[in-house]
This record gives structure tokens, sequence and C-alpha cells, in this order.
């Protein structure tokens, strides 16, 4: 037995999460397949406390951890099991062939239980899903098959999992930075005002800060965000900087209809960033900083 220092747990504690994030992984896509197929509504948080919960105690007496498996749930959802009885039926049956028929077990050829796994590849595996890439954008398809790729090859996952966030997220803001875009018009006081439409963050400020010409506005300017939000410190920044240079050609530049999260953003920027909040008929913002 392996001392319990602090040594050992430094040893074990990177696997071990590792390991922990994979059965919950896997569990959580087990679980939303089971309820696509049989029309229900599991509960994600009672399924990990009760995997972690059944683990921790496994380790206690020496055994195995285990997590939902696709494959072998999909099998039994196929053959009629919606209930409980089904789970412990599987359970008991499998402590039958390991404790008293082993010997029968370890008789079947290698072979058959190689074909035996093909099948439930075979099962387990959506191929309509094949008839859908046509359809969807090709950033959706690469991801799927780096994901998939780095799951045969690596034997990783969790890691795969990450990376399949991480290539989401940054397609998601490629996207996003290219759909913002501003209306312009004058109004009756002579001030240019530029409606924007979409989301300023970090991925669009370029973008954003593109779209305004200071040298050929008149000597007001107003920004209107009725149709578009702010998300982080970068958007603030890139106003702040077009702020800046409205006030060095002596142009004033106000910013109406700022959403709640957008004005949360400002209050915790403080003097960081400088810039004039028009009064909001609707938000009804009083609040006004002189850049």
């Amino acid at each position: 037995m392996p001392p319990a220092t602090l040594a050992t747990l430094l040893i074990i504690l990177p696997y071990s999460v590792i390991l922990a994030a994979v059965g919950l992984i896997e569990s959580l896509m087990t679980l939303t397949l089971v309820d696509e197929l049989t029309d229900t509504r599991g509960s994600s948080n009672r399924e990990c406390l009760g995997q972690g919960v059944a683990n921790v105690a496994c380790g206690f007496f020496g055994g195995m951890g285990g997590c939902a498996m696709i494959g072998q749930s999909l099998i039994n959802v196929k053959a009629g099991g919606r209930r409980r009885l089904s789970g412990i039926t599987a359970a008991v049956a499998l402590l039958v062939f390991i404790l008293f028929l082993a010997p029968l077990i370890e008789a079947v050829p290698m072979a058959a239980l190689v074909g035996v796994m093909l099948m439930v590849v075979i099962g387990t595996f959506e191929w309509t899903t094949l008839q859908t890439w046509r359809r969807i954008p090709r950033a959706d398809v690469l991801i799927m098959l780096v994901v998939a790729a780095y799951t045969v090859f690596m034997h990783d996952l969790a890691t795969a999992v990450v990376l399949g966030v991480a290539l989401s997220a940054l397609v998601f803001a490629w996207n996003k930075s290219k759909h913002l875009i501003a209306d312009t018009q004058i109004d009756e006081h002579g001030s240019k005002i530029y409606q924007l439409h979409g989301v300023l963050f970090f991925g669009s400020v370029t973008r954003f800060r593109d779209l305004f010409s200071p040298q050929d506005d008149p000597e007001d300017v107003v920004i209107d965000f009725y149709f578009s939000r702010v998300y982080d410190q970068s958007g603030l920044e890139a106003i702040n900087a077009l702020a800046e240079r409205y006030q060095k050609l002596g142009k004033r530049l106000h910013l109406r209809h700022l959403s709640e999260d957008c004005r949360r953003l400002l209050d915790k920027a403080g003097e960081l960033v400088e810039v004039n909040i028009s009064e909001d008929p609707h938000y009804h913002v009083a609040t006004e900083r002189r850049g």
C-alpha cells in the first residue's frame, strides 16, 4: 500500500482529476443521449453526485471507479430498458460473471469479443449524421473531426473535449466579430447618430474602430447601443479610445441606451474609462462623465 503522504497525493491527483473529468463528461453525454431517445429529462446534478459518491466508496474498498457508457446505455435502451431494474440487472450480472463465471469468460475467443465490440460501435454511431455534413458550417465539421481524431490517436477524451470547446469559442468569436455594423443618420439638431447592431467585445474592437470617421463627423456625435451590447474590458477600452479621438478634434461623443451590464462595467472601470453618457429615456441613465 502506498504511503499516505503529500508527495503521493501530488502524484495521484493529476491522474485522478483527468479520470474524474472524463467520467463526468461521458456520463453527461450519455445522459443527454438517453434523454433524447426516451423523451425524458434526467438530473445531471444527481448523476454527477451519485457517480462521485460511488467512485469514492469504491476507492475505500479497493475497487475500480467507473461511469456511464454510451455504447452499453444505447444497447440497453434499444433492448427496452427504461428504469432502474435494467441497470441493477446489468450490475448483478457483471458481478456474477466476475465472481463465478470468470473461467467461462476467459474461454471466449478474443476474435468473438472484437466482433461484439465492433457491433457495439456500429450500433452506437449515428450514421445519419453523415448526411447532414453538407448542410452544416464547415467550421463545425472541422471541429468534430479534430476532436474525434484527437480522441482516437491521443486516447484523451478530457483534453479532446476541452480542445473542442476552445475551438468552438474561437469560431464563435470570429463569427460575432464580423456582425458588428452601424446605421448612421443626422437628427434635427445636426448630431450624427451611430445605431450599432451587434456585440462589442475583444474580437470586434477593430471593426468597431473602423465604423467611425471622427475627421468627417459633425461637432456632436451619438452612439446608440439600443441594439448592441458591450461584453468585456476590451470593448470599454475601444469606446474610451474613440472618445479620445473625438476629444482631440474638439468634438463631443455621447453614449445612449447602454445596457445594465455595460453600465456595471463602466462603474467597475472607474477612472480608467472616461466617456459621456447621454440622458437615457428608457433606462433612466442620468450619470454623465466628461471626457
